[in-house]
C-alpha cells in the first residue's frame, strides 16, 4: 500500500474541521442540518451535508476540545477512516490547526496490513494536499512509516533474520545504498561473539546487517536497530502470554529501516554520511542456546555476565554499537524494544529517550512534540551503574532487584557507545494495543518523525 494524496481535482468534495462547541464556518452554508443531525464538533464525529439532490456536498469535521488538543493526535485521521469513497479537500483551516499534522495524520490513516487478508481492496477517502505542504514529503515520511508497520506486523515465519535482511537489501537497491551482511561463523571471524551467542540456537543464523548511504566529508549519523525476530526469552523461556507479542521484537530494527527510508524520502540524507547496523538473530532454545550464568566477553573486550537469557537485546546492540563507536560518528541513534520497564513508566504511546548532551535532547523533546511523535527524556543515571556490574564479569546482563530497568539497560548500552560523539538511545515500544486516529492496533514506528524534525539542529 503507498500512501498518497489525490491529485487536485475541481469537483473534490470540501471538509470543514470544527472545534467542539465552536460554530460552524458560515461558508459551508450547512444551516440548521449540524444541529438536527447532533453535530457538536467531537473528536472524529462527522456529518455529511446533503447537496439536496440525494448526493454529498461536502462534511462538518469535528477535531474535539481545543483546549485538550493534545489528548488526540490526528484527529483528521478519522475522516479518511470513516467518510466516504471520493476525493476530498480541506475547505478551512480553524485557528490551532496544524495542516501538515492533519494531511499526515490522514495518510497514517489509510494503512492497512492486507498480506494474509483477501478481499481488503475497498474504496477509500483521498485526500487533495492542502495547499502551501510539500506534498512529496508528507508522503515520503508516511510511506517510510507504513515500511516499518509492514516489518513489524509481519509473523516471524515470514520475517526472520534472512528475511529482515532481504528487506534491507531491498530498501539499499531502491536507495542505491551500500550493503554488507555478517552471518553465522563469520560473526566470530569479525569479533561479534555476543551477536553471534544470542542467535546461535536457531534454525536462521544470526547476522549483522551493515547499510552505508552518502559519502564525502558531511556529518555522520549511525543508526543501530535491534533485530531480535523473535524472542522465546531463551533457556530462560518467557510464558505464553509475554511470547505473543514477540515478532515486534525486531521493532528497532523496521524503525531504523524506516528512518533510513525517512533521511532519503525528504531530502535529509543530502550532505550528510549515514550508517545503519542491524544485528539480526532469533533467540530461541536448543542445545547449543546461551545460558544464565555464562560470561560472554563482546567486542569492546568487556565480559557481560549472563543473569537472564530474555535480556539478549542489550546483548546483540553491545556488539554493533561498539562496532558503530569504532568510526566515531557526529551523532550516534539505537531504536530498542528493550524493556518492560519503560512501558510501566510511561505506557506504550511515550517511549522514553536518554541522551547525555543537553542541547541535543532538548532540541528532540521539542521536535517531538511538534511532530506529533512524543518522547520523554530519561535520565543516564550514574548512581546505577554499580547496579550492572556483578562479581564475576565486568558488567550484568540483568540487575537482580527488577528497579530502574530502563536506565539500567540504557546504562549499559552506552558502555559500548563510547567514542560516539553524541549518543541517543530510544527504549521504544514498537506496537499500538488499541485502535488509535492514524494508528491502526498493531506495529508502530516511534521516534523516527520527531528525530527527522531535530536533525536541523542536532545534526546540521
Amino acid at each position: 500500500m503507498t500512501p498518497e494524496f489525490a491529485p487536485s481535482h475541481q469537483d473534490a468534495l470540501p471538509i470543514w474541521p470544527v472545534w467542539q462547541g465552536q460554530p460552524v464556518p458560515d461558508d459551508a452554508d450547512a444551516g440548521t442540518w449540524p444541529e438536527s443531525c447532533g453535530f457538536e464538533g467531537a473528536a472524529g464525529q462527522s456529518c455529511l451535508l446533503p447537496d439536496g439532490r440525494g448526493g454529498v456536498a461536502g462534511a462538518l469535521f469535528g477535531l474535539g476540545n481545543r483546549d485538550r488538543a493534545d489528548r488526540q493526535r490526528f484527529p483528521l485521521a478519522r475522516a479518511a477512516e470513516t467518510l466516504p469513497e471520493g476525493i476530498w479537500r480541506l475547505a478551512d483551516i480553524p485557528e490551532g490547526m496544524d495542516a501538515r499534522q492533519a494531511a499526515l495524520g490522514w495518510l497514517l490513516g489509510q494503512y492497512r496490513f492486507t498480506r494474509y487478508k483477501a478481499g481488503t481492496g475497498a474504496g477509500r477517502a483521498r485526500l487533495v494536499c492542502p495547499q502551501g505542504l510539500d506534498a512529496q514529503e508528507v508522503q515520503a515520511i508516511a510511506a517510510a512509516e507504513f515500511l516499518t508497520r509492514d516489518l513489524i506486523n509481519t509473523p516471524a515465519s515470514d520475517m526472520g533474520p534472512q528475511q529482515l535482511e532481504d528487506a534491507a537489501r531491498a530498501l539499499a537497491d531502491r536507495l542505491g545504498a551500500s550493503i554488507e551482511v555478517t552471518s553465522g561463523p563469520a560473526l566470530l571471524d569479525a569479533n561479534l561473539p555476543m551477536i553471534h551467542a544470542v542467535g546461535r540456537a536457531a534454525q536462521a543464523e544470526p547476522r549483522l546487517i551493515d547499510i552505508r548511504l552518502g559519502d564525502g566529508d558531511g556529518p555522520t549519523l549511525t543508526i543501530v536497530g535491534k533485530g531480535v525476530c523473535f524472542d522465546t526469552g531463551g533457556l530462560n523461556l518467557k510464558p505464553g502470554a509475554s511470547m505473543g507479542l514477540m515478532k515486534k521484537d525486531m521493532g528497532g530494527a523496521a524503525t531504523a529501516l524506516g528512518f533510513l527510508q525517512m533521511l532519503a524520502g525528504t531530502g535529509a540524507a543530502l550532505g550528510r554520511r549515514i550508517r545503519v547496523l542491524i544485528p539480526a538473530v532469533e533467540n530461541s532454545v536448543a542445545g547449543n542456546a546461551f545460558r544464565p550464568g555464562d560470561v560472554l566477553t563482546s567486542r569492546k573486550g568487556l565480559t557481560v555476565e549472563v543473569n537472564n537469557t530474555d535480556a539478549e537485546g542489550r546483548l546483540v546492540l553491545a556488539d554493533a554499537l561498539t562496532l558503530a563507536a569504532e568510526d566515531s560518528p557526529d551523532l550516534m541513534i539505537s531504536f530498542a524494544t528493550l524493556t518492560g520497564a519503560a512501558r510501566v513508566a510511561l505506557g506504550p504511546d511515550i517511549p522514553p529517550f536518554y541522551c547525555d548532551d543537553d542541547a541535543t535532547a532538548q532540541a528532540i523533546q521539542a521536535a517531538a512534540m511538534d511532530a506529533a511523535d512524543p518522547l520523554w527524556r530519561m535520565p543516564f543515571w550514574a548512581a546505577y551503574d554499580s547496579l550492572i556490574e556483578p562479581g564475576i564479569a565486568d558488567l550484568d546482563n540483568a540487575p537482580s532487584g527488577g528497579m530502574a530497568g530502563s536506565i539500567t539497560a540504557a546504562l549499559f548500552l552506552r558502555r559500548f557507545a563510547q567514542g560516539a560523539g553524541r549518543y541517543v538511545h530510544l527504549d521504544i515500544y514498537g506496537w499500538q494495543p488499541t485502535a488509535a486516529p492514524g494508528r491502526p492496533k498493531g506495529g508502530v514506528g516511534q521516534g523516527a518523525r520527531a528525530l527527522l524534525a531535530a536533525l536541523p539542529k542536532i545534526l546540521p
